[in-house]
């Protein structure tokens, strides 16, 4: 079930995407609409980084910084992460030309608004196996559309 407040502004995604890198994100808002939230805002207004080199680093130190631990078990994920990327790249090539938060808003009420998305692709052995959290693992159940 969603339980995400549509996003109302540009600057919104923005606080999050800066927020996320320098670390000063309210863990609070570090949530699945976040996590498109500044991916798509990374993926539009800072479109010079390569984001699916970056976002590692990026995630890793913020989760750190708000105390968690990027583990076997826990933090960072690669495969969600870069399954995730493409997907917003994806959804953000389609969007018509509109505010960023109203292709968010439009991305977060799609199929990829649903945290369990990616098991359409995965299986939930396959994903959340150590292998996939380290790095990238090919989906099991079909390839993705993007």
């Amino acid at each position: 079930m969603r339980s995400h407040v549509a996003f109302c502004s540009d600057d919104e995604l923005e606080m999050i995407g800066k927020g996320m890198a320098d670390r000063t994100l309210p863990k609070v808002k570090w949530t699945h609409a976040g996590h498109f939230a500044a991916t798509l805002w990374w993926l539009r207004c800072r479109p010079e980084v390569e984001l699916a080199c970056v976002m590692p680093g990026l995630i890793r130190a913020y989760n750190e910084s708000i105390g968690g631990a990027n583990t076997d078990t826990s933090g960072y994920h690669e495969t969600i992460t870069q399954a995730s990327i493409r997907a917003a790249r994806a959804f953000l090539k389609e969007a018509r030309e509109q505010p960023l938060y109203e292709t968010c808003n439009a991305l977060l009420r799609s199929r990829l608004g649903e945290p369990d998305w990616l098991l359409e692709y995965w299986t939930r052995e396959r994903l959340f196996s150590v292998e996939a959290r380290r790095g990238w693992v090919e989906p099991d159940l079909r390839e993705l559309p993007f």
